[in-house]
């Protein structure tokens, strides 16, 4: 099997928090990390011992103990902004790997509660600490259902910032090209 397609196996068993406590910067490089053998099996905190047991199985190796290295298994929380607190300043948006905060510059955010994976990267951002993780209103398993749905929030949310990277790519480029028009007419 190639490594492309076993990190494929190994993304779809992963919990697509996108928590970056492994050590990568989200599930995929995790598990591409995992098929090449640069990472063990054993980094992903929200996964705990019983995704550890299934990459285990996937991998035919021995199951592991969890590193501490990278954390410990912890309930799921999700986060939550003290709604008076918050100065709308929009850093928690940028961080949050699935969009699950809503918000506009000097408005009050919000977290959708179904959407938030519990990563905790929105926290260390908010200038004001108006953000805590608690337990979700309505008691919630994480399931593979909940991770696939993660993983396009994620993928779309990717994709939505390379468009919008190639876009300003774009309009940089044509700035400078009217630019380059205009110095040239300016010395004729």
């Amino acid at each position: 099997m190639n490594s492309r397609s076993l990190a494929e196996k190994i993304d779809a068993l992963l919990p697509q928090t996108q928590c970056t406590k492994c050590g990568y910067a989200g599930c995929r490089p995790y598990a591409e990390a995992i098929s090449t053998g640069a990472a063990d099996i054993n980094q992903c905190p929200p996964g705990g011992e019983a995704g550890i047991r299934k990459l285990a199985e996937l991998l035919s190796v021995k199951p592991k103990p969890l590193n501490p290295d990278y954390g410990s298994e912890q309930p799921r929380k999700v986060a939550f902004i003290i709604e008076q607190d918050c100065i709308g300043c929009t850093k928690c948006l940028p961080p949050c790997p699935v969009d699950a905060i809503l918000g506009a510059n000097k408005h009050m955010h919000t977290v959708i509660e179904t959407e938030c994976t519990g990563c905790e990267l929105c926290i260390a951002p908010c200038p004001v600490n108006c953000i805590i993780m608690q337990d979700p209103v309505q008691p919630f398993t994480w399931n593979h259902q909940a991770a696939d749905h993660a993983r396009k929030r994620h993928q779309a949310k990717q994709r939505r910032l390379e468009k919008q990277q190639q876009e300003k790519a774009e309009r940089l480029k044509k700035q400078k090209q009217m630019l380059a028009k205009l110095k040239a007419k300016k010395n004729t």
